[in-house]
């Protein structure tokens, strides 16, 4: 996945928090992706009349407030796995049928939400997934709507199907996949993390985040299904290594900052009296 302005902007500013970044460390970010100056400024600049970000002083930004309730949900992926609870055989049941498909941008949140709550198409317009998510439906229901999932559509509880379609309901997902992907990972966060101190601090920032960014998109569309559907180990062990190797990427970036940050040698007579004559 190739890194855009826009996207290093907002998970730089995803990634402050409350908190806020000057101008001059998103360039500093760019410049490690080869992204020009230019290109950033024309980026926060959209974003900015996007209503997705905005500034807080001369050159200084952070995530609005319409982009806060996104970013706030995308947060929690740290505590992803205590979103489960035990799966009792039900489904949860979204029917998309009513609502329209012209309007590009709802039509884009709609499948955005769908898919963050790992909801997958049964059949055209319903939508289902096992029925072991924490708070029952009424707290899938506003997650939905916080995702950008139109409150007319119909969101329940779905039980009975029938055999072909309870037969094909496991299929919707690729379990074998998501097994793969969790041990996988797992093992390149490992890989890394045992090389990063020998790596210089631009090297070691710039591949920590395409590292992190992947992995952290994992948990976060991750449909964390029950057993028997997938490996809820194996899941857990991935995630538990996804979150300590944020912890270290945000040293790392912390310290690319710092750098940023530190004034510049000083270049004259001050600086050439300390040289061997």
């Amino acid at each position: 996945m190739s890194v855009t302005a826009k996207n290093l902007i907002l998970d730089l500013l995803l990634a402050a928090g409350s908190d806020h970044r000057p101008v001059r460390h998103l360039l500093a970010a760019a410049t490690l992706f080869g992204i020009p100056a230019n290109n950033l400024r024309v980026a926060l600049a959209r974003l900015s009349a996007d209503g997705m970000i905005e500034s807080v002083g001369r050159g200084i930004y952070q995530l609005s407030a319409n982009a806060n309730e996104l970013a706030a949900d995308v947060a929690t992926w740290r505590s992803a796995s205590q979103r489960v609870r035990p799966w009792q055989g039900g489904h949860i049941a979204v029917h998309c049928g009513a609502l329209g498909r012209s309007d590009r941008v709802a039509l884009r949140h709609r499948d955005r939400a769908l898919q963050m709550v790992g909801l997958r198409e049964l059949e055209r317009g319903l939508f289902v997934r096992p029925d072991n998510l924490q708070g029952g439906i009424d707290t899938v229901r506003k997650r939905l709507h916080t995702l950008g999932l139109e409150r007319e559509a119909c969101v329940f509880i779905a039980t009975g199907f029938d055999q072909e379609r309870e037969a094909r309901i496991p299929q919707l997902w690729h379990s074998h996949e998501l097994n793969e992907a969790y041990s996988h990972i797992q093992a390149q966060l490992s890989q890394w993390t045992a090389r990063a101190k020998q790596l210089p601090i631009e090297d070691a920032a710039r591949e920590s985040y395409l590292l992190g960014r992947k992995a952290i998109r994992q948990v976060v569309f991750d449909p964390l299904l029950p057993t028997p559907l997938v490996d809820i180990q194996s899941r857990q062990r991935f995630m538990d290594a996804v979150q300590a190797f944020d912890q270290l990427g945000h040293s790392i970036w912390r310290q690319f900052h710092a750098q940023v940050d530190a004034p510049a040698p000083i270049v004259g007579r001050a600086a050439s009296a300390s040289l061997p004559h």
